[in-house]
C-alpha cells in the first residue's frame, strides 16, 4: 500500500462522470494555457485539451490514484497529445523533428518538476523544508540549522533521510530517472 493510501489522500477513481467534471473544472485552464505554449495555435490547444480528457476517460483503467495525482496523469496524456498533435502538423521533416524535439525537452522538464512536486508533499514538513533549502537552494546546513533553531547534526539527519524518503516517493510515482 502506497504512503497517499496510508494517510488518506488518494484521489476518487476516474471512472465517475462527477469525478471528471470535477477534473475538466480544476485543470483544464491550466492544460489549455500549457497546450497554447508547446503548439502555438488556440485551436489546437482547444483540440489537445479536448482529447486529453477523452484519452483519460477511455483509459481509466490506467488510472491509479495510489501512483500520483490527476493533475500529473492528465498532464502526462497531454504530453502525448501534444507529440501527436505537433507530428501532424509538421510540413518539414528537419523542422519538425527540432519543434518536436524542443516541445518533448519543455514538457518532460515540467513533468519531471510536478512529479518532484509531488514526490516532496508525501515528505514530513521537517525534512521537506531541510531537502528544499540545503539541496535545492544549495545552503549549507549551518545556515539552516541556524535558521530553524536545531542542531547542525538534525539538519544533517533531515536530510539524509528526506532524501531517502524522497527517492522512494519518486519510485512510487514511477519516476525512476529524477
Amino acid at each position: 500500500m502506497s504512503v497517499r493510501a496510508r494517510l488518506g489522500l488518494v484521489e476518487p477513481s476516474f471512472d465517475d462522470d462527477d469525478v471528471v467534471r470535477a477534473a475538466v473544472y480544476a485543470y483544464s485552464g491550466e492544460m489549455f494555457g500549457f497546450a497554447q505554449r508547446a503548439l502555438g495555435d488556440r485551436g489546437l490547444a482547444e483540440d489537445a485539451v479536448q482529447d486529453t480528457f477523452v484519452r483519460a476517460w477511455k483509459a481509466t483503467h490506467k488510472f491509479d490514484p495510489a501512483l500520483g495525482s490527476q493533475r500529473t496523469w492528465l498532464f502526462a496524456i497531454l504530453r502525448n497529445v501534444i507529440i501527436d498533435a505537433s507530428r501532424r502538423r509538421a510540413v518539414r521533416p528537419s523542422l519538425a523533428s527540432q519543434v518536436d524535439d524542443a516541445i518533448e525537452d519543455e514538457i518532460d522538464g515540467l513533468l519531471r518538476s510536478w512529479v518532484i512536486e509531488e514526490a516532496l508533499n508525501r515528505l514530513t514538513a521537517e525534512h521537506r523544508q531541510t531537502v528544499v533549502q540545503v539541496y535545492y537552494h544549495g545552503r549549507p546546513a549551518a545556515d539552516v540549522a541556524a535558521e530553524f533553531g536545531v542542531p547542525e547534526s538534525t539538519v544533517r539527519s533531515r536530510l539524509f533521510y528526506g532524501l531517502k524518503a524522497l527517492r522512494l516517493a519518486l519510485d512510487e510515482l514511477g519516476w525512476n530517472d529524477a
